[in-house]
């Protein structure tokens, strides 16, 4: 048996266009459902926003989001949570963050720190907050 954890990120009425943003900077399969499609569209004007959405792409990257409903409270907080995105190879970082970063508030630039060779943390254009790294070898206990 294996499981594995997934991000799943709550939006107000921005998923299938954040969702679609984070396809075009990693790749993969984009899923959406729509709350028409699943017939729990309570409101006509909510029939188009996602109730249940993700992309995930070959390099085991994966992300979920959905449209919290109008109905349900929703305050995206402050620091309430981050994505993490960890790799093995500057370039494939650097690329990321340089998709990520348009329209961003960078919180911390991207560069080497005492803990990775790699790392950097921005505010998206969705006010979703990722930290991106390259993983440095953990020391030996």
């Amino acid at each position: 048996m294996s499981i594995k954890s997934v991000a799943h990120i709550n939006l107000r009425g921005t998923a299938r266009e954040a969702l679609g943003f984070y396809r075009a900077v990693y790749g993969g399969q984009l899923t959406l459902v729509s709350y028409g499609e699943a017939g729990m569209a309570h409101d006509p004007a909510q029939a188009d926003q996602i109730i249940w959405g993700q992309v995930t792409a070959e390099s085991g990257f994966c992300v979920m989001a959905f449209d919290v409903p109008e109905a349900m409270p929703w305050d995206p907080g402050q620091n309430a949570y981050y994505v993490s995105v960890r790799g093995d190879s500057a370039e494939e970082i650097t690329g990321y963050w340089q998709q990520l970063s348009e329209g961003a508030t960078i919180v911390q630039p991207l560069a080497a720190s005492p803990w990775a060779p790699l790392y950097g943390m921005l505010k998206d254009r969705y006010g979703v907050m990722w930290v991106l790294d390259v993983a440095a070898a953990a020391p030996a206990a």
